[in-house]
C-alpha cells in the first residue's frame, strides 16, 4: 500500500493510501479557495497529474503565485480560443500589460464594438461549462524546435530560435487553439469560472480574481496614470524598434546592443528633464517621490535634481527615511515585530513642521537616522533654503496624502515611479512588472547585503503587500509618472540572477519559484557585457557601479 501524505492550503494535512497509481484531481477536497495546482517533490505540477509512488504533496490555490499564474495563462488561452470561433483565426491579439486588476488586451480588429465583447464573454463561459480539456506537452529545445518550423507561426519560430537557454516549454491547447507557454495550465476550462470582459479605451480588458480575494473579480478601478505610461512605453518601443524577447535577443547579441542601451537611456534622460522642467514652470517647492520597491527612486531623484540645477534651481534632496520614529517609541505589532514600512513608523509631525519652516525660510536641524542605534540623530545637517530653491523628497509614504497633510497643497508636486513594461516575450505572454522588479531586487540584495536569492525570495510576498497597504492605493494621488523600465534589463540582470536562482536547492520552499523565474529568464539572451550601460542609469542601482549612488 502506497501513501500520499496532502497538504492543504490552509496548512491542515491529510493522508491517502492508494495500491497502484491516483491522479490528484481525484483527491481534491473542498477548501476556502479552489484548488488549482499542487507540488510535488517540491516541482510545481498539473492536477490532472497521476502518482504511482508514496509522496508528499502540497495543492495550491489562487493565492499561491504560480496557481495564480497557471489560471492568468489558461485564462488567456480561454480567451484566445473565443477571439478564433467568433472574430476568426486571423484575428490576432496582443496580451499588453497588467491594469485595473486584470491584463489589458487588443484585439486587432476594426470593428470590436461592446456587442462583440459580450458575445466573446458568453462564448467563454459556454466554454467553462462545457469543461473542456487543456491538452499539455511539455517539450524539450529540440521538439520545439521542430515544433516551431512544423506548426508555429512565425514568431514562435524567432523567439525559441533567438532564446539559446531555453531548455523546455509548453505547448498548451484547448480545441484548435493552442499557444507556448513557460508554465502550468490548469487541467480544464471548468477551473475558469470567474473572470470578465470589460471595453477599455483602444482595447480590452480581461479582469480575473487578485489573490488577496480569490473568490471575487474586484470592482473595476480606473487607472488613467497608468494607462498614459503604458502608452507612452509603447511609443518608446516603437521608436526603440524592440517588442519582444526575440527582438531583444537579436539586438543584445549584436553590434546593435549599444545603441539600444544608448537610445534607452536617452529616452529617460528626456522623460526626467521634461519632468524637471514641469516641476520649474509649476513653482511647486514639494517635489515628492513614491514608487515600490525596486523602482530606481533614489537614482531618479538623484538624477532629477541635476536637472532641476541645469535650469539653475538648487534642489535640497531628502530621504524619509531620516524621519523614523525612534525604534524605543515604535509599537510593535501583535506578533512583536515593528513595521517599518507603515506610515506610523515616520515622525510625520517633525516632518511636516521641518518642511514648512524650510518653506518659510528658517534655519532647519534635518535629522540622519543611526539604522543600527535605531534612532534619529541630530547637528549634522542644519541648513535653510531660498525662495525659490525646491525640496526633493524621495521615500515609500510620499504620495500618501497623511504624510504631507500639514503641508500647503499648493507647494506639492507628487511623482510616482514604477517599472512598468509592455515588453512581452511573445504576443501573448507578458513581462510582468513584479517579476522584473523582484529581479532587480534580488541582484541589488546579493550585491550590497550579501542576501541570499532564498532570503529575497522569501521576503517578496511580505514586500508586496506592504506595497499593497502603503503604496499602490495612492499612485493614483500622482501629478506626474516616471517609468523606470529599460527595455535592455532582463539581458542586463540575467547575468547575476540566474546563478543566484540556481543556487537555491531543491529542499528549499523558495527552489519552485526560483525555478519559475529560471523558466521565465530562458527566454531572454544575455548581456555577456554590460560595460555599455552607463554609469548613472538606473539600472546600474542594481547591478553595480553607480555614480549616482556613492
Amino acid at each position: 500500500m502506497k501513501t500520499l501524505k496532502i497538504k492543504l492550503p490552509d496548512g491542515k494535512v491529510v493522508t491517502h493510501e492508494f495500491e497502484d497509481q491516483v491522479c490528484l484531481e481525484d483527491l481534491i477536497v473542498e477548501t476556502e479557495y479552489p484548488i488549482l495546482s499542487a507540488l510535488y517533490q517540491n516541482e510545481n505540477i498539473r492536477l490532472d497529474s497521476v502518482i504511482d509512488e508514496s509522496a508528499e504533496i502540497e495543492f495550491l490555490d489562487l493565492r499561491n503565485n504560480y496557481a495564480n499564474m497557471s489560471y492568468q495563462a489558461s485564462l488567456t488561452l480561454l480567451y484566445l480560443k473565443a477571439v478564433e470561433d467568433i472574430l476568426g483565426r486571423n484575428v490576432q491579439v496582443t496580451i499588453a500589460n497588467s491594469l485595473s486588476k486584470g491584463v489589458y488586451t487588443r484585439i486587432h480588429q476594426d470593428s470590436l464594438n461592446e456587442d462583440a465583447i459580450r458575445r466573446l464573454e458568453d462564448y467563454m463561459h459556454e466554454i467553462v461549462e462545457q469543461d473542456l480539456p487543456i491538452e499539455e506537452k511539455v517539450m524539450d529545445r529540440k521538439e520545439l524546435l521542430e515544433y516551431v518550423n512544423k506548426d508555429g507561426d512565425k514568431d514562435e519560430k524567432k523567439l525559441v530560435e533567438s532564446a539559446g537557454d531555453l531548455k523546455k516549454a509548453m505547448v498548451c491547447r484547448i480545441g484548435e487553439t493552442r499557444n507556448l507557454f513557460y508554465l502550468h495550465t490548469l487541467p480544464s476550462t471548468g477551473y475558469l469560472k470567474l473572470f470578465e470582459l470589460k471595453k477599455y479605451r483602444n482595447g480590452v480588458l480581461l479582469r480575473f480574481p487578485h489573490p488577496r480575494d480569490p473568490l471575487h473579480v474586484a470592482p473595476f478601478e480606473e487607472q488613467r496614470l497608468l494607462y498614459n505610461a503604458f502608452s507612452e512605453e509603447n511609443h518608446w518601443q516603437k521608436l526603440i524598434g524592440v517588442k519582444d524577447a526575440a527582438q531583444l535577443n537579436e539586438r543584445i547579441t549584436t553590434e546593435e546592443c549599444l545603441d539600444l542601451v544608448m537610445l534607452t537611456e536617452a529616452l529617460h534622460e528626456k522623460k526626467i528633464a521634461d519632468i524637471a522642467s514641469t516641476i520649474f514652470e509649476s513653482k511647486k517647492r514639494i517635489v515628492l517621490i513614491a514608487g515600490p520597491s525596486s523602482s530606481g527612486k533614489t537614482t531618479f531623484a538623484k538624477r532629477l535634481c541635476i536637472q532641476l540645477r541645469v535650469l539653475g534651481l538648487k534642489p535640497l534632496y531628502l530621504g524619509t527615511d531620516d524621519y523614523f520614529v525612534n525604534r524605543e517609541d515604535m509599537v510593535p505589532d501583535d506578533k512583536g515585530e515593528f513595521d517599518f514600512e507603515s506610515l506610523s513608523a515616520v515622525d510625520v509631525a517633525l516632518f511636516d513642521r521641518q518642511m514648512n519652516d524650510l518653506l518659510a525660510g528658517k534655519k532647519v536641524d534635518i535629522p540622519e537616522f543611526d539604522f543600527i542605534e535605531g534612532r534619529k540623530v541630530f547637528g549634522k545637517r542644519i541648513t535653510s533654503i531660498q525662495p525659490n530653491q525646491p525640496i526633493v523628497i524621495e521615500g515609500i509614504h510620499g504620495l500618501n496624502p497623511q504624510l504631507t497633510k500639514d503641508i500647503p497643497d499648493e507647494e506639492k508636486i507628487r511623482i510616482y515611479i514604477s517599472p512598468l513594461t509592455q515588453l512581452n516575450i511573445d504576443m501573448h505572454n507578458r513581462v510582468p512588472t513584479t517579476d522584473a522588479r523582484m529581479l532587480r531586487r534580488l541582484v541589488r540584495d546579493y550585491r550590497t547585503r550579501g542576501r541570499t536569492a532564498e532570503a529575497t525570495i522569501k521576503d517578496w510576498p511580505s514586500v508586496r503587500r506592504g506595497e499593497d497597504v502603503n503604496i499602490f492605493p495612492y499612485c493614483y494621488e500622482a501629478d506626474l509618472f516616471f517609468n523606470s523600465q529599460c527595455i535592455y534589463e532582463l539581458a542586463a540582470l540575467k547575468k547575476y540572477a540566474k546563478p543566484l536562482l540556481e543556487g537555491i536547492g531543491k529542499d528549499k520552499k523558495e527552489y519552485p519559484e526560483a525555478q519559475r523565474m529560471l523558466r521565465f529568464l530562458d527566454f531572454f539572451a544575455e548581456m555577456k557585457d554590460d560595460a555599455c550601460v552607463p554609469l548613472n542609469s538606473i539600472i546600474r542601482e542594481f547591478i553595480g557601479g553607480s555614480v549616482i549612488m556613492n
